[in-house]
């Protein structure tokens, strides 16, 4: 199930398009990047990345264009994968309220290269994702992260996402359209 892109402008310097092809090495290397970081803080969120595991099919999901490039200058800045239909995580994470889950998008590995971060840009993402983005029959955004992830749990409430609860370690949030 395909996104329209109905607005481009991220900010005054980022636009937003579906990822292609051409873009899967730039985006793996700021994946790559941010779990070094989160390494380096003591988070072993995405480590699998550093072992050359890709949880999330990258190339898939950029095939089937569930995958966004952000950029500034033509220079791959940030990545989100937004997906319309439920994955296994997905369901496992948010129980099996088919009607809830076949409305809603859910976010994942949304990052922002390193020299690009604290900058605002990631609120900004969020925004995007909530109306530049033209979605058919769905009416909320989910997005989950580490429970213990303090920086981050706080980021998504400041951005106004709901928290939904804790399952297995994780953190659930969900903003109505």
């Amino acid at each position: 199930m395909e996104s329209i892109v109905s607005n481009a402008y991220v900010n005054e310097r980022v636009t937003a398009s579906q990822a292609n092809m051409r873009d899967t090495q730039d985006i793996m290397d700021i994946l790559i990047e941010t779990a070094r970081w989160l390494q380096s803080r003591g988070s072993s969120q995405w480590s699998g990345l550093l072992r050359g595991e890709d949880s999330h099919d990258m190339v898939g999901s950029i095939s089937r264009g569930e995958v966004f490039a952000f950029k500034e200058n033509g220079v791959c800045v940030g990545t989100v994968i937004l997906k319309q239909m439920v994955s296994e995580w997905d369901k496992d994470l948010w129980g099996e309220n088919e009607g809830e889950l076949n409305t809603s998008v859910f976010v994942h590995r949304l990052a922002i290269h390193r020299d690009h971060a604290g900058k605002g840009l990631g609120a900004d993402i969020l925004r995007w994702i909530e109306s530049g983005v033209c979605y058919n029959d769905k009416d909320r955004i989910r997005l989950d992260c580490i429970g213990d992830n303090i920086t981050l749990n706080r980021f998504y409430s400041q951005c106004g996402y709901k928290y939904m609860g804790g399952v297995n370690g994780f953190s659930k949030y969900e903003k109505l359209l």
